[in-house]
């Protein structure tokens, strides 16, 4: 699914502005805990659903080659996770649906988790 349908599906709004909206986006993850994040995200490309706003969620972004950072709740970031994601070319979204209800809507169409590949990559 190309993160410009996500984007439309969750009513979301592109908070980095020249985000490529035409990116394919395979996987989906959602955590509220870093570790999590490091633990269950298999890039590259997935999309990281989460309410963590603060810059670590760019670096572990970066390190998991994560193709996206989707905010629930409509939380944004602060400047320097903002400043991060541009500079890094991490696209920022965000959406007012709570993380369920935004999993479920994605899982509806389709897309699966993260976890799913690993689970199958393990057997």
């Amino acid at each position: 699914m190309k993160l410009r349908e996500i984007r439309d599906l969750l009513d979301a709004e592109l908070i980095t502005g020249d985000a490529n909206l035409d990116k394919e986006i395979k996987y989906v993850n959602a955590a509220d805990l870093i570790s999590d994040v490091l633990a269950y995200s298999t890039g590259p490309g997935a999309l990281l659903i989460t309410g963590i706003i603060h810059p670590q969620v760019i670096y572990a972004a970066n390190t998991m080659d994560l193709g996206a950072i989707l905010f629930v709740r409509g939380k944004r970031p602060n400047e320097a996770t903002l400043q991060l994601a541009i500079e890094n070319q991490v696209p920022l979204l965000t959406t007012r649906y709570i993380m369920f209800e935004t999993c479920g809507r994605l899982y509806q169409l389709g897309m699966r988790a993260c976890i799913e590949k690993v689970k199958n990559v393990r057997g």
